[in-house]
């Protein structure tokens, strides 16, 4: 990677901040449901790819007129939501992580201001909210996940007033900052209790970063809070070179773990958490546990309309090729990021990697009738802060197998200043201004790969 020019294409020399809202872009008048399209993008996480597929053909002579490319999405704003965990910390406002999506979406590009309710894969067609139905020749699904806040008894109502129930989550735009507030407060008035949940959820490295840093910030103050991280995850990380510095980590600070728990339910009135036993010669045992401080993660997993629709596999999920991101039975359709059935982590990161593969793929079989031949390799990155000024970064492939950046150079389960700058200054910059452009791609950062167009 070559760091000097990444800095210079994302940060110029004055370093001016990004405005709060992108009004000086163009910005494309929303679409009414109905026609159809070549190209149809389900979330506006799909914007990279659908930027790198417009690109390819626009740099080969032949490009798609506008309108070609529909993006659905029906939220008003769109948030770098890696950027909670410092909303969370107190190092950044969670306004500054937002953008109107209509402010992202290029000119050149349709908006259907919907979410979709369901699919129709059989007849090219996505079922928007209302009822009506658009067609399309070609499906991408970038639609994300759902949380499930009411899987946890009582944490939704918990999560309206943090400061009178002590509980909070990173993982909502509305209770980010709440936590930072939490933790602030906070002078060891009981627990503090961290959770993460069993199964699949995105960004997997976000709750035990968030007890690190809640644990510098403590300490920084002279404060001798007591704080334990539980999971209902067997150990600390997935991939076990990176889980086993995590864990040297979590004891040197002092925070105790429990492992293979999970939280279900939280009793905001008698400041009691209540966790099930996963494994071992207590399964199934129910324990509570008291909290001065609960920061909790709620379960995850694929959106109703996804789950319920023929593209889902059995966990319903987006069930595609793991290499080629096409989906196993309708040629046509692919998908990548969280609602995908990709075995890797679910990160903004993963995205990256996965873009150019699909890009590729995709523009091949609109051009030939055949598949292109990029293969997805399971790139993922999840950067761990722990404490202000060091951060872990884990970057890793399919099979838990280690695919580091600087890996030559440094040793990347180490924590250092230099990934901390790059993951707080620099890819939260990078995202608006390249990732969602279609102009970041994988560990090659700003570089794209051979089978791509290059830049000029």
């Amino acid at each position: 990677m070559h760091l000097i020019s990444i800095l210079t294409h994302i940060c110029p020399a004055k370093m001016v901040a990004l405005p709060k809202s992108i009004n000086s872009l163009t910005r494309l008048a929303s679409t009414s449901a109905g026609g159809k399209h070549k190209v149809v993008v389900i979330g506006a996480a799909g914007l990279s790819a659908a930027n790198q597929v417009y690109n390819a053909f626009k740099a080969q002579g032949k490009a798609l007129a506008d309108g070609d490319v529909a993006i659905v999405d029906a939220n008003k704003n769109h948030d770098y939501q890696p950027g909670w965990t410092l909303v969370g910390s107190g190092l950044a406002s969670k306004e500054s992580y937002r953008r109107p999506v209509s402010s992202l979406i290029g000119k050149q590009f349709a908006h259907i201001p919907q979410n979709a309710a369901g699919f129709e894969p059989g007849a090219n067609q996505v079922v928007l909210a209302d009822g009506s139905k658009i067609g399309y020749d070609y499906l991408i699904v970038g639609a994300g996940l759902q949380i499930n806040w009411d899987n946890i008894k009582g944490l939704s109502a918990a999560l309206a007033d943090p400061s009178k129930s002590k509980i909070s989550s990173i993982y909502s735009y509305e209770t980010a900052d709440k936590t930072w507030d939490l933790i602030r407060a906070f002078k060891g008035e009981g627990e503090a209790i961290f959770t993460q949940p069993f199964g699949v959820i995105k960004c997997a490295g976000a709750p035990q970063k968030i007890n690190y840093m809640a644990d510098y910030w403590w300490k920084s103050q002279n404060q001798k809070n007591h704080s334990t991280f539980i999971t209902g995850m067997p150990t600390m990380f997935s991939v076990p070179h990176y889980s086993k510095a995590l864990d040297a980590l979590r004891q040197e600070k002092g925070i105790d773990a429990l492992f293979n728990t999970n939280l279900v339910e939280v009793r905001p009135e008698s400041k009691t958490a209540v966790f099930e036993v996963l494994a071992g010669e207590e399964q199934g045992k129910k324990i509570e546990k008291e909290f001065g401080l609960l920061h909790a993660v709620p379960p995850m997993g694929p959106l109703k309309a996804i789950k319920e629709s023929p593209l889902a596999d059995s966990a319903g999920w987006v069930d595609v090729d793991q290499g080629t991101l096409q989906h196993k039975k309708y040629e046509n359709v692919f998908s990548l990021g969280d609602c995908s059935s990709l075995p890797t982590s679910k990160t903004a990161a993963a995205i990256t990697g996965q873009s150019p593969v699909l890009t590729h793929n995709l523009v091949t079989l609109m051009e030939t009738g055949k598949i292109g031949d990029a293969i997805y390799d399971g790139y993922t990155s999840c950067p761990l802060f722990t404490g202000r000024g060091s951060l872990l970064l884990a970057e890793f492939k399919y099979g838990a197998e280690r695919k580091e950046t600087f890996g030559k150079f440094v040793d990347q389960s180490v924590p250092n200043r230099l990934f901390y700058h790059l993951t707080k200054d620099v890819f939260p910059r990078a995202y608006f201004t390249k990732m969602l452009k279609g102009e970041w791609y994988g560990p090659r950062s700003i570089f794209p790969p051979q089978y791509l167009p290059q830049p000029q």
